[in-house]
């Protein structure tokens, strides 16, 4: 995958792994790159046999369009955060119609993004009333009613968690079925709100203003 559309000054493998998001200096540096050019390196991946797949992650539909534009090998996936509070129903629309599947992190909202101080407790979906009915209702915890929204929206969310309990019931999606009305309540969560966003954590972390999505 292409993890942003961002292009960032090279940092040897050798010296540092992963390079993330800063040079050898700690400084994030931005750098004009067309993201085509990456694109077809992309490409060269595939035909060199090193994958069989490639994919693009945090893109808009103007970034994909761009991308299709060149596209000799088109790409097959796009991941990009989504949860109730960030339905991103219109690109998921775009993305699939291209061909492309869509895996989605953060499934469950800002529950981990509060240690990096880019949630608050009251961004918390598992407090949320309507899940929480929810949640009674089809006897299933409030990830698993959040995650098997985002598989009946036909997305793949992948969730993360320490505690093998948590990882058994997040794979348990598959004996339940929401009803078309629950859909749609949760999809009237939606607030447009994002906690993954290089146009805040760049800036404030690193002293870079890099918005993506404006």
């Amino acid at each position: 995958l292409i993890h942003f559309p961002i292009s960032m000054q090279f940092v040897p493998f050798e010296k540092k792994y992963p390079p993330e998001w800063t040079n050898l200096e700690g400084n994030m540096v931005i750098v004009n790159n067309d993201i085509n050019q990456t694109w077809k390196a992309m490409e060269s991946l595939v035909d060199t046999g090193r994958t069989h797949h490639i994919g693009i992650s945090n893109f808009n539909c103007q970034h994909i369009r761009q991308v299709l534009s060149v596209a000799r090998i088109r790409p097959t996936s796009l991941q990009i955060e989504c949860h109730p509070h960030l339905s991103q129903e219109k690109l998921i629309r775009f993305a699939r119609e291209a061909g492309m599947r869509v895996t989605v992190f953060s499934p469950l909202g800002g529950t981990s993004y509060i240690s990096l101080n880019m949630a608050t407790q009251g961004d918390l979906l598992f407090h949320n009333p309507l899940l929480r009915q929810l949640t009674a209702k089809y006897g299933k915890t409030t990830a698993q009613i959040m995650l098997r929204w985002a598989v009946q929206r036909n997305t793949l969310p992948i969730s993360k968690t320490s505690s093998e309990k948590r990882m058994e019931e997040n794979q348990a999606l598959f004996d339940f079925y929401l009803h078309k009305e629950d859909v749609e309540a949760i999809n009237d969560l939606n607030l447009n709100r994002r906690y993954n966003d290089p146009g805040v954590f760049c800036e404030g972390g690193m002293g870079t203003f890099c918005p993506i999505y404006e």
